[in-house]
């Protein structure tokens, strides 16, 4: 056995470092070198322009595109190598395959590193199919999938480091899958910036999720502090490397919730070497769509509006437009207009006449199109096929005049008059209601852009080849729709069902698999973020029997009481200040709503100059003391949380519940509740 004691594997690691550094001196006098060519064949082309032949001069400006090229790819590689020489690597297995009489040492690491004058493979890039082992398998018998075929055989030895700084913090003798006590450290450290890379702590059936290449929709159901976004990226990292000849991050988008969440997980991908991927929100995407259409109320703006003040019939429009019988209905009335709203008539232009069966003929045979394609189809099959006094084609002021009166035929292509009549055709015209003129309540957003895609087709997102969804519970059945008709491509979709900013219209895996229903199911039951105390406590907010907390202890949970106002604020200005002591990095102060939040940030900021109040305008996550509120802080963790105004008047709703449960949740170490007179029902 190579390395047998950990003085020598502190040897090794060394030398490593050695062969890591001088790697990067190559790489270093490489991107010099090509730099220096660059600018010659530059300087070159400039003096002599007027003397060059156009051919010669193609010639170079391929040669410079060309070192360009390789200069890129030579920085991205000292990149690499640099976060090497940090953490080399966190792992290592020792496998012997049933057909070698040896076994091969593998040590596991953030990126692949080989010496570029041997074949040996000095660190295996955590993705590569003989490192699953070390996430799936004790020690013992197991196996991995090659290129070539299922690989049986032995693992004879497991370990785990902790290098910082090219420096061994520590090693485990792990016999066990990805040992308790270096998971135990890792979760017991504070909090960093942004979230980071697990690579060193995957666990078995996160590694499953990682690896899935085979669902074309792979719907994650994960509990609070899972892991579910930092798996989701990291199976993104594992698909780019995977199938890095067809796959860039160019081709891979996520809808995320907001900025301050973009910004939040944006370290991920860079630390594993890729680039970062590009984002959107179901809000920019609705506003691509009814540009020009109308206005509408965001969803951060309709949770706020609900967290605030009960509306019956606000609740009950917006649970009508959330399930798939409303989807149903609506696609049948698009279907029955693209059909009753249809008139033809004769069509008379100069000595052209087209009788208005013959109108209704083309356009039937149009009928697998969408209405707006459907009606240019119609007047394109009627030009193509008459003919003037002559026996010649039309000319293209007589196509034009035919295309305009086959267009008005359709009783209304407006498609905010045809989603109003929706309404009066199922016989339930209440429940359309508009905030102002031409200004949509949120629940009415999407189902407009369903109509609109339906009735006018989709451009897509071709060049999107996977979609990555975070926060599925708070998406209805027609946003679910919506992205059917843009993203023809592969999907992951995760969240948490006991999550839900708006429990009035959150979307469970069985809704989810209604649109699609091939889509492969998995669910995180452990969770990592917070102590057992902060767990057992949500969980009496908020119970989930299947939630699996990870035995970790800490401070209970605390909840003090207050007699007035100035004394709930004077124990709250306590608690931070007993956080600044701490060593602690981060602390969430999270209350119900933004208005809240913005209320306590004016009242304690003074005393408290370096907090940062985190609303939907903010684009950024920020280390130390955050005021926001539980619909901005969903997806965030803090070392301790603040939850103010717990009191009995403030949380009483089912959407109070789960905002509390949300709020609770994000806490890693430390949680602490204050309330001014009668604590909520929900503590």
């Amino acid at each position: 056995m190579v390395n047998r004691s950990e003085t020598d594997e502190k040897v090794y690691l060394q030398e490593v470092v050695a062969r890591l550094k001088y790697a990067l001196e190559a790489i270093d006098g490489r991107i010099s070198s090509a730099r220096q060519e660059i600018l010659e064949a530059k300087k070159y082309l400039w003096a002599n322009s007027a003397q060059i032949d156009p051919a010669e001069r193609a010639a170079n400006k391929v040669e410079i595109s060309l070192s360009i090229g390789h200069g890129e790819q030579a920085v991205v590689k000292r990149g690499r190598l640099r976060k090497l020489l940090q953490t080399p690597y966190f792992g290592r297995v020792d496998f012997q395959s049933d057909h070698h009489s040896e076994a091969l040492t593998c040590y596991i690491g953030v990126h692949s590193f080989a010496e570029e004058d041997s074949q040996e493979n000095v660190i295996y890039d955590w993705r590569s199919p003989i490192a699953s082992m070390f996430y799936d398998f004790n020690t013992g018998r197991a196996n991995y999938s090659s290129p070539s075929g299922e690989v049986a055989g032995e693992i004879t030895l497991k370990r785990q480091y902790s290098i910082k700084n090219s420096k061994m913090e520590y090693m485990i003798e792990s016999s066990l899958n990805i040992n308790d006590d270096v998971l135990q450290k890792e979760l017991s450290r504070t909090s960093d910036e942004k979230m980071k890379n697990i690579v060193a702590t995957i666990q078995k059936e996160q590694n499953v999720i990682i690896r899935n290449e085979s669902a074309r929709e792979l719907i994650i159901q994960g509990v609070a502090g899972s892991g579910k976004t930092s798996v989701a990226l990291h199976r993104v990292a594992y698909l780019l490397y995977r199938y890095k000849e067809t796959l860039t991050s160019q081709n891979i988008l996520i809808l995320s919730p907001n900025k301050v969440f973009s910004d939040y997980i944006s370290n991920v991908l860079p630390e594993l070497g890729e680039e970062k991927i590009m984002e959107l929100s179901f809000d920019e995407l609705a506003a691509a769509e009814l540009a020009g259409i109308c206005g509408f109320q965001t969803f951060y703006q309709q949770v706020a509006e609900l967290a605030g003040s009960v509306d019956d019939s606000a609740i009950e429009r917006i649970r009508y437009k959330a399930d798939m019988d409303f989807v149903q209905g609506l696609e049948s009335y698009i279907l029955h207009i693209s059909e009753a709203y249809f008139v033809p008539a004769d069509i008379s232009v100069g000595q052209v006449r087209i009788p208005a069966e013959e109108v209704l003929s083309a356009y039937q045979s149009a009928r697998s199109l969408p209405v707006r394609q459907r009606l240019e189809k119609t007047a394109s099959i009627l030009s193509g096929r008459t003919r003037d006094e002559n026996g010649r084609s039309l000319p293209s002021a007589t196509a034009n005049t035919i295309k305009t009166a086959v267009k008005k035929m359709f009783k209304s292509l407006n498609m905010l008059t045809l989603y109003k009549d929706f309404y009066e055709h199922t016989g339930r015209p209440e429940l359309f209601k508009l905030k102002k003129a031409k200004l949509l309540e949120f629940c009415d957003v999407f189902p407009l852009v369903y109509l609109k895609l339906r009735m006018e087709g989709t451009k897509g997102f071709d060049a999107v080849k996977h979609l990555l969804v975070d926060e599925m519970q708070d998406y209805t059945a027609i946003q679910y729709r919506v992205l059917a008709l843009l993203f023809q491509c592969k999907k992951t979709i995760l969240g948490d069902s006991s999550q839900s900013v708006n429990p009035y219209s959150s979307s469970s895996i069985s809704e989810i698999k209604q649109v699609f229903p091939g889509a492969g199911t998995v669910e995180l039951l452990k969770s990592y973020r917070s102590t057992l105390e902060i767990i057992h406590f949500a969980q009496g907010i908020n119970h989930n029997t299947r939630i699996v907390p990870v035995e970790r202890h800490g401070e209970p949970p605390v909840i003090i009481g207050a007699d007035t106002p100035e004394e709930e604020l004077s124990h709250i200005n306590r608690l931070i200040a007993r956080f600044r002591e701490s060593g602690h990095h981060s602390l969430g102060v999270v209350c119900k709503t933004h208005e809240q939040a913005q209320s306590l940030y004016e009242a304690v900021k003074s005393a408290h100059k370096d907090m940062v109040l985190l609303d939907f305008s903010s684009d950024r996550f920020h280390e130390g003391i955050m005021i926001t509120s539980a619909h901005m802080a969903k997806g965030l963790e803090f070392d301790q949380v603040i939850i103010p105004f717990c009191d009995a008047v403030n949380y009483r709703t089912e959407l109070d519940r789960s905002m509390l449960y949300i709020a609770c949740t994000r806490a890693m170490h430390v949680l602490a509740l204050t309330f001014c007179g009668e604590a909520s029902g929900w503590l």
